[in-house]
């Protein structure tokens, strides 16, 4: 069975392998035979077949006539199987990916860029810098890294030093709150603010802004699957064919309560990245929580497996 996500996909050929610090390995894709890729916006991910999985990877490169696709994945021996099937991969393999899609793309008329990584958040992060390199954008990096695990800090420095960024790299979490408040100081307006990183270092980096008097708009954060979200408030999801109504309590998603109820839900990576659950809305406002939805799918479209409701009801074609 072919992923949603990965039907108008490509099949890509696996041209380069580095192996970086922290446990981090960075994989280029090619086209077979070589020649042009899709292009894509800074901040953009693939969704790459992972066996019978599919794992939402950013690229790290700027995007424009791109003939790799560069990504960079974090080794986790306690996960899924994606990391560790990507860290499997052999020069000459074969994987399927969808083309480039973009849910943390950068404002392209903001007055300065800030961008704030932590640990394997430099992926998209790094891809930012570089596409505001490329279009001669005004941008700022903080890295933060565990010590003796700052992948990629050999490509930011050279970015850095070729635009005439500013860079602060901050190794370890002693120093980060004087870090954060001189990074956050003295800005223009029309910044914004981009994080990617675990969930808590985001969320000290979005809060501090906010304290700064940050407003809501020019904050911007890319999350890392599901492990990264908040429980969510209870609401009830109001199937349409019978008139049922569904209780999903926090931290229990709208997949694993409609098939509580018995319900077979067709479902793959239940990450919100493959496209395999995607339901109809009738009424009430989905809290998309998903990396495979367009815009325009948003607003008559849910993915249960991570997705939640802004409503006490949300009403399913179901």
């Amino acid at each position: 069975m072919t992923l949603p996500a990965l039907r108008d996909g490509l099949d890509l050929v696996v041209a380069d392998i580095v192996e970086r610090p922290g446990g981090i390995r960075s994989l280029a894709l090619a086209a077979p035979g070589g020649g042009e890729l899709p292009g894509f916006t800074a901040g953009s991910h693939l969704v790459v077949g992972c066996g019978e999985k599919a794992n939402a990877y950013s690229l790290t490169g700027e995007g424009l006539f791109p003939d790799r696709y560069t990504i960079s994945v974090l080794r986790q021996d306690e996960g899924r199987g994606g990391s560790l099937f990507m860290h499997e991969l052999s020069l000459g393999d074969t994987v399927r990916a969808s083309r480039p899609r973009s849910a943390f793309a950068p404002v392209t008329d903001a007055r300065l860029h800030l961008l704030i990584a932590g640990g394997i958040g430099i992926t998209p992060i790094l891809s930012h810098a570089r596409a505001a390199a490329a279009w001669g954008r005004e941008a700022a990096i903080l890295y933060v890294h565990a010590p003796g695990s700052g992948a990629h800090l050999d490509d930011l420095e050279a970015v850095a030093r070729a635009a005439g960024f500013e860079l602060a790299v901050c190794e370890g979490r002693a120093a980060l709150p004087e870090a954060i408040a001189a990074f956050l100081d003295d800005r223009p307006l029309g910044s914004h603010l981009y994080t990617c990183g675990p969930d808590g270092f985001m969320d000290r980096i979005l809060d501090e802004a906010r304290a700064a008097g940050w407003p809501e708009d020019r904050l911007h954060s890319e999350a890392f699957g599901s492990a990264a979200l908040d429980p969510g408030a209870p609401f009830t999801a109001r199937l349409a064919g019978s008139g049922e109504r569904v209780a999903v309590p926090a931290g229990v998603s709208l997949l694993e309560a409609l098939e509580a109820t018995g319900r077979a839900i067709p479902n793959m990576c239940r990450q919100g990245v493959c496209g395999e659950c995607v339901l109809p809305v009738r009424r009430g406002r989905p809290l998309h929580r998903d990396s495979f939805l367009s815009d325009d799918e948003r607003d008559s479209a849910i993915m249960p497996c991570v997705s939640r409701c802004l409503d006490a009801e949300l009403e399913l074609d179901l």
